[in-house]
């Protein structure tokens, strides 16, 4: 019998931002489950779409295999990680990898851009530990998020690294899968790959790293499928975009291949690597002021039926954004957009005023701003519209199966606005949520969202136009806005900027 170990750790970490990810944000649930440890991982993760589940749900098809789980966590994205939560969450996994005895293999559901308050390369140091327990002979393989800080230390303390191919994030669960498959392959053939990687000399903004959009649709599409093509049954290559808001050495897109044959690994690696340098002209940030984005909606509004979609991408959740900045929904309010809907905005105290009135009545107070510097809230006399628990199912194609739970959400209307509530800080990412607050976005003329890219994957397919918004936030989607510390020399910040200068 085969025993394979599998654990996730995940959290991508925004540098910039000023909240911390202590051990309490990733004991909590959300739109993903709650550390879970040992055989509860299976109940609490199964049906949602993420790469452990993927993993699990391939393993099981295995007579000969046995799933040893350990431990489970995910938190939202925020600023740094604590030590507290880090070495304690650390500590629990290896803890139980120690106890079960020996293994044959581990898989790991990681993310790539945990930077803690004691290390810039969590993930290294967490394969680093992996390693020095299980020893040299036991291949370590792990899954990564598109958005992974691939470093030199994760490269190395691993046997085998595969990273999401979509942004939306629409194939976590397909990527799970495909680790393990390698992993059982490299397991029943008793061989191991030669690794080539390469660490690309600028960043690429957020938003330019989606995949239904150009550069990343071409370069991702045929570019790096055709170089997949020459390699594999034989090998395998992987490119993650890197995460751009997380200042750490080693920030920034990577190419890893892998082969059994060292030439072909180093061969399409380059291959791709041109490729990437050559889009490299076409990473030019995209979006306009709140105000700009609000009067292009309404006009675009009065001549399409589909939704106008708006992205606050400056106040993304997914990217360390806190949920509540209200520089869009006062551009909205300004410009009466009336019937125009934004969400979710992040603010447990107006969801708990509304509920204690209740439905058709109104409350006086105010609505967000509250977390970001320099913001500030929305007050006024608010009318309630809806209410919910925030208990829903995800129906969208990167949240389908998630079971959310946002605490108490509320539907309010103000000047004409609709602005929907929720106590939990969460991207929005699927129209599920709207849903629950009887909301049908695609009835919607103009729908504000507190996401980056990820809302594509449910929204791209009914909305009549797709608009950037940059209003003031966290999640500060052009490098060249940035004052970094960190970046190792040569780095650039922006096509056609020259390679910053930084005191090291």
């Amino acid at each position: 019998m085969i025993r394979i170990a599998v654990a996730g750790f995940q959290h991508e970490t925004n540098t910039f931002a000023d909240e911390k990810a202590d051990f309490e944000a990733f004991s909590m649930s959300k739109d993903w489950p709650a550390l879970c440890s040992g055989h509860e991982m299976f109940e609490a993760t199964a049906g949602f779409h993420l790469p452990v589940t993927g993993a699990i749900n391939r393993l099981l098809r295995e007579d000969d295999v046995e799933i040893v789980p350990l431990c489970w966590a995910f938190a939202v994205p925020c600023g740094v990680v604590t030590r507290d939560a880090f070495e304690r969450i650390a500590t629990l996994m290896l803890d139980m990898l120690f106890a079960c005895g020996t293994v044959d293999a581990v898989y790991l559901d990681l993310h790539g851009a945990m930077v803690t308050e004691h290390y810039d390369d969590a993930e290294g140091e967490l394969l680093r530990r992996t390693r020095m327990l299980t020893g040299s002979n036991t291949p370590i393989v792990a899954s990564l998020d598109y958005h992974a800080n691939v470093t030199e230390q994760m490269v190395e303390f691993s046997d085998y690294l595969d990273v999401y191919r979509s942004y939306p994030h629409t194939d976590m669960g397909e990527t799970g899968s495909r680790t393990v498959e390698i992993l059982l392959t490299l397991l029943r053939n008793e061989t191991r790959y030669h690794k080539e990687f390469y660490k690309t000399d600028f960043l690429i903004p957020l938003n330019l790293g989606c995949t239904t959009i150009e550069p990343c649709k071409s370069l991702l599409g045929l570019d790096l499928n055709s170089v997949r093509e020459s390699l594999e049954p034989n090998g395998h290559i992987s490119f993650a975009a890197g995460f751009s808001l997380s200042d750490i050495h080693e920030a920034g897109p990577a190419i890893i291949s892998y082969s059994s044959d060292k030439n072909m690994a180093r061969n399409a690696l380059n291959e791709f690597r041109l490729a990437l340098h050559n889009a490299e002209s076409s990473f030019n940030e995209v979006g306009e002021s709140a105000e700009v984005v609000v009067e292009k909606a309404i006009e675009i509004s009065r001549h399409i039926q589909q939704p106008v979609v708006i992205a606050d991408t400056q106040d993304n959740p997914g990217a360390g954004g806190c949920g509540d900045t209200t520089g869009l929904l006062k551009a909205l309010i300004a410009l009466e957009a009336e019937g125009a809907v934004i969400g979710f905005i992040s603010d447990e105290q107006a969801a708990r005023n509304a509920h204690a009135v209740g439905i058709g009545s109104v409350f006086t107070g105010d609505i967000g701003g509250k977390k970001f510097k320099g913001d500030s809230p929305v007050k006024g006399t608010f009318k309630v519209l809806a209410l919910g628990n925030g208990e829903l199912v995800g129906t969208g194609p990167m949240w389908c199966g998630a079971r959310m739970q946002l605490g108490p959400c509320a539907l309010l209307e103000y000047k004409g606005v609709k602005i929907a509530i929720s106590s939990k800080t969460v991207q929005t990412g699927d129209g599920a949520m709207f849903r629950h607050l009887g909301v049908e976005p695609e009835n919607t003329n103009i729908i504000a969202l507190k996401s980056s890219v990820h809302f594509r994957a449910d929204f791209e397919r009914f909305a009549g136009a797709i608009l950037i918004a940059l209003a003031p936030g966290p999640v500060v989607v052009d490098p060249r806005k940035l004052v970094y510390q960190k970046l190792r020399v040569g780095m650039r910040v922006g096509p056609g900027i020259p390679s910053i200068d930084i005191n090291h």
